[in-house]
């Protein structure tokens, strides 16, 4: 039975929730790989809202099992919100349908503490952008091997000892490089062992229960955060998040081996946004972003900020599906480029006085490159109530193919509106019904 992932390609926000929560009904497993409450997905579902930020998406649908590995970056405190918000929406969480791996590294209050103070330090023009929400120093700290794991609450005397012993260096950086003050060992052990009891029958060894469920031969969907283009390997460091976002993100952060995987569906807007800081090339300003912005509604669902908005960056896109491997193309917000009159595909970037197509390492080359244009003409229709090709207006239709053929990737599935049977699939490409 097939496998598939499913990952951003381009800086985030591309409506992977969505692509999730539609391919769950036809999946037994939701395994979210990296990531932390930084990353936020939004699911319009019977004219609710639901933004979640720590539980894989599938736990809107019924028939799913949704599980968060060991590559993700738990905060308690958010998730048994979390937990407490789906369950008064009337979704069901319990043991039954979400687990957590007791691998999970967990955010504590000085991983925020120091994220918050490190941004505010750094001089105006090399701040990263960071969401304050202390994903970096959690990571910084499991690869420094001292982190606290999920597994760790639910041990009351060694989860104290090793508090004490990680607080005194944590405390010790925080009051003498930072400037600040430190934090109470003893009152973070009361409230961190507490969420340790609350989340205790979540808590098990996820990575063989994917194991397990590959050999039962259970459609298993795995589920990134952030995009590849944040990756902290593949993306444009250091303006990138902590882990790997990419493909490599789902065989570290789950413990499924690549025979598992079939399909692998890259989520890219049909234009590009991206927040916080760094190079951005196909970046618009003046009514352009602003109609992006209005029409997409791009704010953050995390942290509520406006995003940068440009025109679809085709370089980008080709070098995030390269790395990545991708199979098949979900192309989002399609919807919102109607009343263009043009719309603009990015195909090369122009340095140096000639034009590349490679998507280039160094940020000072990337922050100089100018995007080489290929102008469509637009269309006004409402796409909205779409549901099969043929009725697309035809210069949309043109668009989407004019995507698959810069690419070398079908696309598989087009969102036309922001509900969430908004969309129209191609082909029969990823998994059926």
């Amino acid at each position: 039975m097939p496998s598939i992932v499913v990952l951003g390609t381009q800086w985030g926000d591309e409506g992977k929730g969505r692509i999730v929560d539609l391919i769950a009904s036809r999946t037994d497993l939701v395994v979210r790989y990296q990531g932390g409450n930084n990353a936020g997905h939004t699911i319009v579902t019977d004219g609710k809202k639901i933004i979640l930020h720590h539980v894989p998406s599938g736990i809107l649908r019924e028939n799913s099992l949704s599980l968060i590995g060991n590559g993700v970056v738990i905060d308690p405190k958010v998730l048994v919100a979390e937990i407490d918000a789906l369950r008064s929406a009337g979704y069901p969480v319990s043991p039954s349908n979400f687990l957590i791996s007791e691998r999970a590294h967990v955010i504590m209050p000085y991983h925020r503490e120091i994220d918050l103070l490190r941004e505010k330090r750094r001089a105006s023009g090399r701040k990263i952008g960071t969401t304050g929400r202390g994903i970096g120093p959690v990571y910084e700290d499991k690869y420094a091997r001292r982190g606290i794991r999920m597994l760790d609450l639910t041990e009351p005397e060694a989860f104290r000892n090793r508090l004490v012993s990680v607080m005194a260096e944590r405390n010790a950086y925080i009051e003498k490089v930072l400037g600040a003050e430190s934090l109470d060992p003893e009152r973070v052990y009361e409230e961190y062992v507490g969420y340790g009891e609350v989340l205790r029958p979540f808590i098990s060894d996820v990575s063989a229960i994917v194991r397990r469920s590959g050999d039962e031969g259970k459609r298993i969907l795995f589920e990134g955060a952030q995009g590849s283009l944040l990756d902290i390997d593949f993306g444009t460091y250091p303006y990138v998040t902590s882990s790997n976002a990419g493909l490599g993100g789902v065989f570290s952060g789950t413990g499924a081996v690549p025979a598992l995987i079939s399909s692998i569906v890259g989520v890219a807007k049909a234009y590009t946004t991206r927040v916080g800081e760094g190079p951005f090339p196909t970046e618009e300003s003046g009514e352009i972003q602003d109609a992006l912005r209005r029409e997409g509604e791009e704010y953050g669902a995390t942290t509520g900020r406006s995003r940068r908005c440009g025109w679809l960056d085709g370089v980008a896109l080709n070098y995030a599906l390269r790395t990545n491997g991708v199979t098949a193309i979900a192309l989002t917000k399609l919807d919102v480029l109607s009343g263009f009159e043009k719309v603009k595909i990015c195909t090369g970037y122009g340095y140096n006085g000639s034009v590349t197509k490679e998507f280039p390492a160094s940020l000072s080359v990337l922050e100089s490159c100018e995007p080489s244009y290929e102008e469509m003409d637009g269309w006004d229709e409402d796409l909205a109530g779409i549901k099969s090709a043929e009725h697309l207006p035809p210069n949309a239709l043109r668009f989407v193919k004019r995507v698959e053929e810069l690419t070398g990737v079908p696309v598989w599935i087009v969102s036309v509106g922001p509900q969430r049977d908004m969309y129209l699939e191609l082909r029969d490409c990823v998994v059926s019904r």
